[in-house]
């Protein structure tokens, strides 16, 4: 069976978004390693041991390839990665206290409630819930 172990985020500040992804969203430091130069690898996942074999690789978003990329998907409003979430609109409460912005609300799309935030390291990100 295949599965999938790491996918990757284009980020403006690995550090940053680092503190962002632990520190808001709630995730946990899987690797974190300095290569050097300034250069951090960075993988964070999910807390408590919920998907111990998946980890979301911090990308540094510099460069020929991921500039235009995330330039692209944050200017037609598409997130570049989707969350599941247990409830929506709790999270959504609990994000916005904290001050995440959100450039839609909770709503239904379909077979699912979802909404959408700004990273604060230039990615769009959904969440969502079964509806």
């Amino acid at each position: 069976m295949i599965r999938v172990a790491m996918t990757g985020v284009y980020v403006d500040d690995v550090a940053r978004a680092h503190a962002f992804y632990t520190q808001v969203l709630g995730f946990e430091t899987r690797l974190h390693l300095d290569c050097g130069d300034g250069t951090l690898f960075v993988t964070v996942g999910a807390p408590e041991g919920a998907q111990r074999d998946l980890q979301l690789l911090l990308e540094p978003g510099r460069g020929p390839v991921a500039e235009p990329y995330r330039r692209a998907l944050y200017e037609q409003g598409i997130p570049c990665i989707v969350f599941s979430v247990d409830d929506l609109r709790a999270e959504y409460d609990r994000l916005r206290a904290l001050g995440v912005r959100f450039t839609h609300p909770p709503r239904v799309q379909g077979p699912v409630l979802a909404a959408v935030f700004d990273d604060s390291v230039g990615n769009l990100v959904q969440l969502v819930q079964p509806a």
